[in-house]
């Protein structure tokens, strides 16, 4: 009898030949992939106020204003994303940098903007960060900031509350942002000249009173944890010390964060590869005595003026740039959908270069003794190598040439992800043991972002590269790993599949961290755990096995009416939502990667989820071969920050028509040399 999926071979075939030819056209000329990095609005609106504070002309200010009004949403404000509704932070800092680039207030856009502010609330809700980049221009009192002096980073690693145990991204913002603190600057663009510090009056609801309070009422702290108490008492003593300014040791605490701050400044003038490192660099610089005309803030603004975007859309900026990230997923795409190995070549050479192989990274304070072998995320970051792309990169290595999963530039990888693994046996994506959850109770964090624990999503893609090589060396001897790395491969991963045993929801899945959420987080752990259902003896996993099944019944019993899967953001505040949500090409695709090594290939559950991203796969123009989809995919900080990477929803759609066609035998591996 004929498999249902058998039916598919043809069409299947076509699909993945206009979803390969589409891919393969994007890949610049040096082999590597790069797509735009969608976010909200706030980053776009902080580099139009930075602007506006250094005096620099806005290049192409309606580009800018276009973008930002085709992003306002039908309720007048700007969201977090896209399919959210308007959020107060975002809409004020959009509303301000729509004022500053020359909208009138009277402009219907932004007459429907004052209204949603004041409706919820005005600018007396916005979060700190908001606080602090209007307190930069006068519109927010500094006193109703939260004190942050340079003297934290004199605390040594033996304390817990060092900048060390702080999360890479809150790391390397804190400490630029302590210069900021101190100076307290007031910029005055000429565009505020006459309003000056009235410029946003109309979006406060009481604009008499702008010493509003950022911490709970001590009723409230009473009934709480001690250490939000403690931290909360901490930041009232140091605004009555005014922030420790007068101090013995407040120049001796500025120098070595300033010292900090350049020893970390790539040579093309980048810190750590996101916006907010860069952004505050700048102003630390410029606050401590360096020119505009010298070297570190020339090099920080034209890191910052590469993280643009523009297109027929407008004008953006990107929170980061992806290029690492999106080569490795498109070489295991293309890979996968059967691309030949060759062709895939140079984007391999690509990444090659870019291995971390130097004396850099904040990860070799705390374990100074592994092996330097990661890959980081943007096109100029040496500190912050990422582990997710690491494992993501060694799964690229092994597909591309299976030969290579033996060679220093993959065992390196291996031995530096292993040395990152945490006590409770998952990893995070920048450093180790990053699990003081007592940092997202102070003051500053508002956005619960300022640690980096194990996330089941990349231990799961990490078990999936262990386990990769490891096959390749059982079916070819002569690329197995050496056997002291095998077995501590073996060690690692055991430790692991604890962890994701330990994390598993109730209802059978697991969270997803940095994608969308609990369908990306069971398709990582179930596209690793396969690897590893048979042990080294020949017998059966299974406790392995067990939550296999597990995950893949609960994405079965998600599987939508049109036979696609999706979900919206909501679950990461709603859990009761997992698994629901508009369906779409990258969440089908997460489900079908996680279901084709457990179901049958003729199960209607797969042949129902092909058919649904063949049928939603563009036919025509610009995209033809590829997918268009609007919901965001990719997450920053769950419930504060999306994002949305354009190259996902062809990348993974690819991966998971190429490994069905596998299971349905329309790819075989004779057509990959």
């Amino acid at each position: 009898m004929q498999h249902p999926g058998e039916k598919l071979s043809s069409s299947l075939r076509d699909a993945l030949q206009a979803a390969t030819a589409w891919g393969a056209n994007e890949a610049h000329d040096d082999g590597h992939w790069y797509g735009e990095l969608k976010a909200n609005a706030t980053l776009t609106a902080e580099y139009i106020s930075l602007l506006c504070a250094l005096d620099m002309p806005i290049p192409n200010p309606n580009g800018w204003i276009q973008w930002l009004l085709a992003n306002q949403h039908d309720d007048g404000g700007w969201g977090i994303a896209a399919s959210l509704p308007g959020e107060i932070s975002t809409s004020v800092e959009a509303y301000f940098a729509l004022k500053l680039l020359g909208l009138s207030p009277d402009h219907a856009a932004m007459r429907r903007a004052r209204q949603f502010i004041i409706s919820a609330g005005g600018v007396e809700k916005v979060r700190v960060f908001t606080r602090i980049n209007l307190a930069i221009f006068g519109l927010y009192p500094w006193t109703a900031v939260p004190q942050l002096p340079p003297e934290l980073i004199m605390i040594p690693t033996w304390v817990p509350f060092n900048i060390y145990n702080m999360s890479s991204w809150a790391r390397s913002t804190v400490v630029p942002l302590t210069i900021v603190r101190h100076h307290e600057p007031v910029f005055r663009p000429a565009a505020m000249e006459k309003q000056g510090r009235a410029y946003l009056d109309e979006l406060w609801c009481n604009p008499e009173n702008k010493q509003v309070p950022y911490a709970p009422g001590i009723t409230t702290l009473l009934k709480g944890d001690f250490f939000s108490t403690a931290s909360v008492a901490a930041d009232y003593v140091l605004h009555k010390l005014n922030g420790l300014r007068f101090s013995p040791l407040n120049r001796i605490a500025r120098r070595k964060c300033l010292a900090w701050i350049l020893e970390r400044q790539e040579k093309a003038g980048d810190w750590a590869g996101i916006f907010p490192p860069m952004f505050f660099g700048v102003l630390a610089l410029l606050l401590e005595g360096y020119s505009m005309n010298s070297a570190p803030v020339r090099g920080g603004l034209s890191g910052l003026e590469r993280f643009i975007w523009s297109d027929k859309n407008g004008i953006r900026m990107q929170s980061c740039v992806s290029p690492v990230w999106d080569t490795v997923l498109m070489t295991i795409g293309l890979h996968d959908a059967g691309y030949p190995r060759p062709h895939l070549q140079k984007g391999i050479d690509w990444l090659t270069a870019r291995q971390h192989t130097g004396r850099n990274g904040d990860w070799k304070v705390l374990k100074p003794t592994v092996t330097t072998g990661g890959w980081a995320f943007e096109y100029h970051n040496t500190w912050y190598p990422d582990v997710d792309d690491t494992a993501a990169a060694i799964l690229a290595y092994a597909k591309q040439d299976p030969a290579s999963v033996n060679r220093r530039v993959v065992t390196n990888a291996i031995e530096w992800v292993i040395g990152m693994q945490n006590g409770d046996g998952g990893w995070g994506a920048f450093d180790w043991e990053n699990n003081k959850e007592f940092f997202n109770r102070i003051p500053f964090s508002d956005m619960d972002s300022m640690c980096d624990p194990s996330t089941a999503d990349v231990t799961g893609r990490i078990l999936e590269a262990f386990g990769l090589v490891l096959k390749i060396g059982t079916e070819t001897p002569s690329h197995q790993v050496s056997s002291s790395l095998e077995s501590r491969m073996r060690e690692t991963a055991a430790r692991a599949i604890a962890y994701l045993e330990a994390q598993e929801e109730p209802f059978g899945a697991w969270y997803g961290r940095w994608g969308v959420n609990y369908i990306y987080g069971t398709s990582n752990v179930l596209c690793g755990l396969t690897y590893w259902e048979t042990n080294p003896d020949g017998s059966s996993n299974d406790t392995v096995r067990m939550l296999m099944d597990d995950g893949a019944r609960w994405l079965v019993k998600m599987q939508q009416p049109d036979g696609g899967w999706g979900e919206c953001l909501e679950t990461y505040r709603d859990v009761s939502l997992a698994g629901t949500g508009p369906t779409s090409a990258t969440h089908t695709a997460w489900a079908i990667m996680g279901l084709v090594a457990r179901l049958d290939p003729g199960d209607p559950v797969l042949v129902r989820g092909v058919q649904f991203l063949m049928h939603r796969q563009v036919k025509e123009g610009e995209l033809n071969g590829s997918w268009d989809e609007q919901p965001y995919a990719g997450v920053g900080f769950p419930n504060h920050f999306y994002i949305d990477y354009t190259l996902y929803k062809h990348y993974f759609p690819l991966m998971a028509l190429g490994r069905y066609a596998r299971a349905v035998g329309v790819v075989e591996e004779s057509e990959l040399a």
